[in-house]
């Protein structure tokens, strides 16, 4: 390609190399290259030194970077409902479930993860934008946008083994960066408290409008047991069985025993003899006594004859025990039932007012936030030396093309356009300049 155009000479153009177009046209691409900026080498070697000047002025006006660390370590949540679950697991309860689900439900977990969203909300964000005027400081006229530039200059990493958070805010001020990653801690104490605060007033609300409700059934159930109990003459239905069993065969002995010596009497003495008469009156008051300790079979209400009977009768009549064994279980059941219930919402109860009055820092601090002493951005010497090299290679870039481009035919249809570019834009400066003078 390059062996088809014309020599150039430095009449015509002065700015381009002189070469003979013959001793290149084999070379390799890179080495004619070479071979063109070599001709500039001081041209480079200028705007080298040149770049290095002001990449060493750009690099110390640039403004100085600081960061300040610290390290914390979120608490394991603890929810005063675990202690109602451990309670439920310690009773008398044999159920390996429900002390498995206790245990399992007892176990904290790691709040970092919430820690992390806190410390990004825009609840402390605002806080610190307003403490630190930092809509000023960041030359910003809105809020967002300083939000923004806050969020940039934040970085919070959690460790995901050991669940330790580190925060590094970064600003141009050491004091004021530490300042502000002090100001993250103190406003996300606030906020955990605040949460926690109302969170454990809530559950304890909870848990007393559930308590009173509790004790209100328990009344209930106390009153029913015991109006079932003074009306059927039941208080306790095993042991009043067992004791009216065996009086029941103390009396059929006496019976027995009352007969034999009435056979007797009559045998030796008349019908009408007083002996005859007392042992008869004796065996009739023994079966009467046996009949209200057997009672009747029938359905046994308040109202009835025979519920009176056994409401004046001594002993717990025998065939009303079948009936009011399962009501009385029922009722025994529900009192015993709301007296559980009732103590562990007591104890419930009691923790929860310990929650709600504790007022402790939520926030374990692993490393307080320090002034820093060095800074953390720019690196001066590496900063100029990237800029001089970009701004060299650049250079270099556009020595050659235009080199390339002073080696194109002046009737090449690139350089007619490129004229008439530049012809129009002349054109339209003038007309500009033109109307500003009119003006």
């Amino acid at each position: 390609m390059r062996s088809e155009l014309p020599p150039v000479t430095t009449e015509s153009q002065p700015d381009v190399i002189v070469e003979s177009v013959h001793s290149f046209s084999d070379a390799p691409n890179w080495l004619y290259n070479l071979r063109v900026l070599w001709q500039q080498r001081l041209l480079i070697a200028r705007i080298a030194a040149g770049a290095f000047a002001v990449s060493v002025i750009i690099a110390f006006f640039t403004p100085k970077a600081y960061v300040s660390q610290a390290r914390i370590m979120p608490p394991e949540s603890s929810n005063s409902s675990s202690a109602l679950l451990a309670a439920l697991a310690g009773r008398d309860f044999q159920s390996q479930t429900l002390g498995g689900l206790a245990l399992s439900l007892m176990g904290g977990h790691n709040t970092g993860a919430l820690f992390v969203d806190l410390l990004q909300s825009g609840s402390v964000e605002s806080r610190l934008i307003d403490r630190f005027q930092l809509q000023s400081v960041y030359h910003k006229r809105y809020r967002v946008d300083a939000a923004k530039v806050l969020a940039r200059r934040t970085e919070i990493v959690q460790d995901k083994k050991s669940g330790v958070i580190t925060l590094s805010v970064r600003d141009t001020n050491p004091v004021r960066a530490r300042d502000m990653a002090q100001a993250y801690l103190d406003e996300l104490n606030v906020v955990v408290n605040r949460t926690s605060y109302f969170s454990a007033h809530q559950e304890r609300v909870f848990i007393e409008k559930r308590l009173n409700e509790v004790k209100d059934k328990l009344s209930q159930a106390q009153v029913a047991l015991s109006e079932f109990a003074s009306s059927h003459t039941a208080i306790d239905l095993k042991g009043q069985a067992l004791v009216t069993i065996e009086s029941q065969a103390r009396l059929q002995g006496e019976l027995i025993a009352a007969q034999s010596e009435l056979d007797s009497l009559q045998q030796v003495y008349g019908d009408e003899n007083v002996r005859v008469r007392a042992a008869e009156a004796r065996i009739a008051g023994l079966k009467r006594e046996l009949a209200k300790m057997g009672g009747s079979a029938a359905p046994l209400s308040v109202t009835s004859t025979s519920a009176q009977d056994a409401d004046s009768a001594a002993y717990l009549p025998l065939r009303q025990v079948p009936r009011l064994a399962v009501p009385y279980a029922d009722l025994y059941r529900e009192l015993h039932v709301q007296e559980t219930v009732y103590d562990l919402l007591t104890q419930q109860y009691e923790i929860a007012r310990i929650q709600e009055a504790k007022d402790i820092p939520t926030v374990n601090v692993i490393d307080a936030p320090g002034i820093p002493e060095k800074k953390s951005f720019p690196p001066r010497a590496l900063l100029s030396l990237v800029l001089t090299i970009v701004i060299v290679l650049t250079s270099c870039v556009v020595l050659l093309w235009l080199h390339y481009w002073r080696l194109i035919d002046s009737n090449d249809p690139r350089r007619l356009f490129a004229r008439e570019v530049a012809a129009s834009l002349r054109s339209r400066h003038g007309m500009a300049s033109k109307r500003e003078e009119a003006v």
